[in-house]
């Protein structure tokens, strides 16, 4: 944020020990008044990876008016911090990585210029975590476990400091596809905008599981359960701005569903399934899945990316977002995009290549929601799986 000195900052009647007086403000010319400013405080945006070459997680500044990304440094040196999430302080990052105590959340405190110092970590009791969320209360998180079945639950302090884990176990698996689905695989977790309830897309089971949060304890307890297309594998899952509908993606299918959702009773009704990609397109890859999705801050456009055609579908909401309509699919320039990102303001999307080891940029048209590629908008990263903005 940029902010101009005030016409009260000098008077126009100052006088130098000379005499000469000091022009008055309002009659300097408006080009040299927008000069004298407070330069906006950086954009760091974080890298959670995992793979071949990777350290840790990285970290590199963006600038919000090209959309230039400065090249990718090392932040933290800890093992796979496949997913990352910010403390609503905004001064404690959290990973979902192999730590000092073993696989499970690692937190960092972050400096103003983006310098991580490890905190503490502690294992999630049940192998390692596909998936971490802070709860906007700051007094606890979730990581969710797509090996291991489970969600975990993790107590903070007032530092942000993690306590140990309690340990929540998904049961059953819808079985519809072979070898995928027999178990449950928990793969993202996340809150509902009042902070009511946990829900938990869980691929095995063809739905998403939802918890009763009691914010007192604080403490999870199941609620319920809303069931998706059969075989559609859920993964990742977001609201609407407004909070009254749910985008669901569902890897193994490639489609987006969408729900319609019960802030008071914690229920979620399913609407309407839309395909990322066409049934051509995908016969005509060896490997396609659904990876991340996101939603435009102004609620009108839902992005989503697709792994092994390595684009990003574009949509656009209708019926007051109970429904998409695809708008574009965009190549994201680079190989198996697991993650992509929204800037806060919407204006900008970033693309990870896992296995091309790169982060693309796209500029966001904010009248028709599609997506133009940033000429030369690519850094290298290594195997990124997680893009974090942070200020």
């Amino acid at each position: 944020m940029k902010f101009a000195l005030r016409p009260s900052a000098v008077r126009p009647s100052a006088v130098r020990p000379s005499g000469t007086r000091f022009p008055s403000l309002l009659a300097i010319p408006a080009s040299l008044l927008l000069s004298l400013t407070v330069p906006a405080a950086p954009q760091h945006v974080f890298f959670g990876t995992g793979g071949p070459g990777a350290k840790g997680i990285y970290r590199a500044v963006f600038d919000d008016e090209t959309g230039t990304l400065g090249p990718a440094d090392l932040a933290a040196e800890v093992g796979s911090p496949g997913f990352l999430a910010l403390h609503p302080n905004g001064r404690v990052l959290y990973a979902a990585a192999n730590g000092p105590t073993g696989p499970g959340a690692v937190a960092y405190s972050l400096a103003a210029d983006g310098t991580l110092t490890l905190l503490d970590s502690e294992p999630t009791g049940d192998g390692g975590a596909a998936h971490i969320a802070v709860h906007p209360s700051g007094k606890f998180l979730l990581t969710a476990q797509y090996g291991g079945g489970s969600t975990a639950f993790f107590p903070l302090d007032d530092t942000g400091a993690l306590g140990p884990a309690t340990v929540h176990e998904h049961e059953g698996g819808s079985k519809v596809v072979k070898d995928r689905q027999d178990s449950p695989h928990p793969h993202w977790c996340g809150f509902s905008p009042d902070g009511r309830f946990a829900l938990v897309p869980d691929l095995g089971m063809d739905g998403i599981v939802i918890y009763k949060i009691d914010p007192d304890a604080p403490s999870i307890t199941r609620h319920g359960f809303a069931a998706s297309v059969p075989g559609g594998g859920p993964r990742h899952m977001r609201f609407s701005p407004d909070g009254s509908h749910i985008y669901l993606l569902n890897e193994l299918s490639l489609s987006v569903t969408v729900f319609a959702w019960n802030a008071e009773t914690g229920t979620a009704e399913r609407l309407t399934t839309t395909p990322t990609l066409s049934e051509e397109t995908k016969a005509g890859e060896t490997h396609n899945s659904g990876a991340e999705i996101v939603v435009h801050p102004d609620g009108r456009f839902v992005y989503s990316s697709n792994r092994g055609h390595d684009s990003v579908t574009a949509f656009r909401t209708r019926d007051a977002g109970a429904a998409l309509d695809v708008i574009q699919v965009q190549p994201v320039r680079g190989a198996f995009p697991r993650n992509i990102a929204l800037h806060p303001e919407g204006r900008w999307l970033l693309a990870a290549g896992a296995d091309s080891h790169t982060v693309a940029v796209h500029a966001v048209d904010q009248t028709s929601g599609r997506l133009t590629y940033r000429t030369k908008g690519i850094i290298h990263v290594p195997a990124p799986i997680c893009i974090l903005f942070a200020r």
